[in-house]
């Protein structure tokens, strides 16, 4: 105490603001000095980078945390409860900073609910993208899809702000199930042996996505206990319907997200091959016909 008094009388500043301004500094250096160890090793021992990602974060989050609590009650003197010191706190930036203070909300609420983590794919109002990072006022994805076809990135960077997570719908193509179905409508002519290419376009389908079911199988049986998923068929299918310019052969399967577009890739051009060997099988396509009456 003799220390901070005679300090004190050299640089004018009261012993009590001297004893809170050192100890805060050193309060701050031994967190400080936790979180770098802390990050250190995750990065040696962590290689999975989303993993590694999730967490620093989970660093940052209790680093911070400690920071606002013990240096709040080294300045804040009187409030020995915690619970008061908190509701006083909360009440003060509510007031001053309402659409703040809500995005913090949201960052605890996409923390504990976990509606979405670093890695999934989301649909909020008319933004779908990939989240890439989460903060205490805004989290971050990848866009998708736009201007760019079969759900693929258009490399641009979309920052959102927590709030909306707890205000507006959020669509997550991950949580519960990994998969989606996709289908490949392909339209022949009436004239072709359509039943010839529903076994041409089930045999592509099967060869090209059947490996996928078993895994598909096991994330049913696992998200039924959570939420209420039930598929009866997921290995793929082809459905028939006639449209007006011949018979609509739809391929349907299951497919994860980041996979449809080169799935369906893949798929198109099995068939073009395939069917380029048949000639009884030929794809429609809008025509005109003119009739002569003699």
């Amino acid at each position: 105490m003799d220390y901070f008094i005679n300090t004190s009388e050299y640089i004018s500043i009261s012993p009590v603001l001297l004893k809170k301004l050192t100890t805060s500094a050193v309060i701050f250096i031994i967190l400080f000095l936790l979180k770098y160890i802390a990050c250190n090793i995750v990065k040696v021992r962590i290689k999975d980078v989303k993993k590694a990602y999730i967490w620093r974060k989970s660093i940052l989050y209790v680093y911070t945390f400690l920071i606002i609590i013990i240096l709040g009650r080294v300045w804040i003197k009187g409030i020995d409860s915690l619970a008061t010191f908190l509701g006083l706190t909360s009440a003060g930036l509510a007031i001053a900073m309402k659409d703040t203070v809500t995005d913090i909300i949201g960052w605890l609420f996409i923390i504990w609910n976990k509606p979405f983590v670093p890695g999934d794919r989301i649909q909020l109002k008319d933004i779908t993208g990939d989240v890439i990072r989460i903060s205490f006022f805004k989290f971050s994805v990848v866009e998708v899809g736009k201007w760019v076809d079969g759900d693929q990135s258009t490399g641009r960077i979309i920052h959102i702000p927590n709030n909306l997570a707890i205000k507006e719908t959020l669509t997550n193509y991950h949580t519960g199930f990994e998969y989606i179905w996709n289908e490949i409508p392909v339209l022949i002519t009436f004239e072709s042996d359509w039943k010839k290419a529903k076994k041409i376009l089930l045999k592509i389908a099967v060869n090209k996505t059947e490996h996928l079911t078993k895994d598909a199988e096991k994330q049913i049986i696992k998200a039924a206990r959570q939420y209420m998923i039930f598929f009866n068929i997921l290995t793929p299918t082809v459905y028939t319907s006639i449209k007006e310019s011949g018979v609509c052969l739809t391929i349907r399967y299951i497919v994860k997200p980041r996979m449809r577009r080169i799935s369906e890739h893949q798929i198109c051009e099995d068939i073009i091959a395939n069917f380029d060997k048949h000639s009884d099988i030929d794809f429609a396509y809008p025509t005109t016909r003119f009739y002569h009456k003699k």
